[in-house]
């Protein structure tokens, strides 16, 4: 198992970073909030897990430890592949998303494309007894705020490109971008970096309303 790469980030796409390691450049699939604290040609430390599968080998990365973990143990509830973990880490931060499984949160698991009604419940069901309770009583916070966010001229981009990567159409994510440009907008006002993962999340609950 490879259980980190740490290296110069020699690019980025809307779901993956390259990461150059020793001369190779391994590529890494990232939810929006991580590469959002990326940026080429700086060095950066990611845990990984690699998934297996008969025609491929997919490394998949994340800030810490925690969120890595989180990542495999959504992998044990049925129905759960990586894709559809690495989108619930992607609107929820690990925290998160123990706090909505402890407390019963149908709501914030359907926030996650991919999870209607039923699958929810089911989830519930499943994970209650494997994420355990949130860390801390702030869980509702997100990774990526602060300096290593993307700055104003970017986040427009950035943000576009995270939902087209999570599937949804252009249309849906130029729609979203907007609805939420007011509180990027708010945030540049105040000398504050636009938060693309508070961005990201706000949209995704802005989409899923409108189906």
């Amino acid at each position: 198992m490879i259980a980190f790469v740490s290296g110069t980030i020699a690019s980025l796409a809307p779901d993956t970073a390259v990461v150059e390691v020793g001369g190779v450049g391994m590529a890494v699939q990232c939810t929006p909030g991580t590469l959002a604290q990326l940026r080429v040609g700086r060095h950066a430390r990611l845990a990984t897990s690699l998934v297996v599968r008969e025609d491929s080998l997919t490394l998949y990365g994340f800030d810490d430890e925690d969120a890595r973990q989180t990542f495999e143990l959504l992998q044990t509830a049925s129905g759960v592949g990586p894709r559809l973990a690495q989108a619930m880490l992607a609107v929820h931060p690990p925290d998160a998303l123990r706090a909505a499984v402890s407390s019963g949160d149908e709501k914030a698991l359907t926030a996650v494309p991919g999870i209607g009604k039923k699958g929810a419940q089911k989830l519930l069901l499943e994970l209650k007894d494997r994420l355990g309770e949130p860390v801390s009583a702030a869980a509702a916070h997100l990774p990526g705020q602060g300096a290593g966010a993307a700055g104003a001229g970017g986040w427009r981009g950035q943000l576009h490109s995270a939902l087209v990567g999570l599937g949804y159409a252009g249309r849906e994510a130029d729609e979203a971008v907007e609805a939420v440009a007011p509180q990027a907008e708010e945030a540049a006002a105040s000398g504050a970096e636009p938060p693309v993962p508070q961005l990201l999340r706000a949209a995704l609950q802005t989409l899923n309303r409108a189906r």
